[in-house]
């Protein structure tokens, strides 16, 4: 068994001396773990950091082993960020996540090429609204995407500012006022072109945060990862 494909580095876990299990965001082939002869030493330190793309190749006897693992650095978007906090705890929010939600092995191009997209956009001012909207696309991936093209309610596309936490719908400001207090905000960047504020930013996150945790982390009894809790905090003011 062996395949070669583009990939983005999640995680890394040492394994005996010098060696590491690499768990991998491939396009073709899924999230993907395979044993990295080196890994843990000083040369293969620099590349195998969550964030990073590799040309990866992956070689086993049998399908269901853990396999071996080489790689050629593609990109250096995760350790990039090495400086800046709150780029960095974007990373290893995303990273986190998709090791969180995907299942193992099988493929899910749109949110490989959606995670290339948010890394090669972190050193944009919008970086944080472009996370949000790459959680949603996230959620849609995998079969729950929201419905935010109209009020659930009353079929009005305009003045949508809820959302329903049970049916992830769009809910009108009128519609929804006599419920606000159980209904999920609905940030305005969300709808519209334009970069979110950092307190849209944060009800972006909420929502997109109880959706996966509901559909997604909930039916397993886990939760969002540490990681993700981290980018909350950093994103406070």
């Amino acid at each position: 068994m062996e395949w070669t494909d583009q990939a983005i580095v999640l995680s890394v876990r040492r394994h005996g001396e010098n060696s590491a299990v690499v768990n991998l965001l491939t396009r073709e082939h899924g999230r993907h773990a395979g044993l990295a002869k080196g890994g843990a030493g000083k040369a293969a330190r620099g590349a195998l950091q969550p964030g990073n793309r590799l040309l990866a190749q992956w070689k086993a006897r049998l399908a269901e082993q853990l396999g071996f693992l080489s790689w050629e650095l593609q990109g250096s978007q995760g350790t990039n960020w090495l400086h800046d906090a709150a780029r960095l705890a974007g990373v290893s929010s995303a990273c986190a996540m998709v090791e969180a939600t995907l299942p193992e092995r099988e493929a899910h191009p749109a949110v490989h090429d959606g995670l290339v997209a948010l890394l090669d956009a972190l050193g944009e001012e919008a970086w944080a609204s472009l996370y949000v909207h790459w959680e949603l696309g996230l959620l849609g991936d995998l079969g729950y995407g929201l419905d935010l093209s109209c009020c659930a309610a009353t079929g009005t596309t305009a003045d949508l500012t809820f959302v329903s936490p049970r049916s992830g719908r769009a809910v009108s400001a009128l519609a929804g006022e006599p419920y606000r207090d159980k209904l999920l905000a609905l940030p305005g960047f969300l709808l519209e072109k334009r970069a979110g504020t950092n307190d849209e930013v944060r009800d972006g996150l909420h929502l997109t945060g109880h959706f996966i945790e509901r559909h997604v982390l909930g039916p397993y009894h886990r939760t969002l990862p540490a990681a993700r809790s981290r980018l909350v905090e950093r994103l406070k003011p």
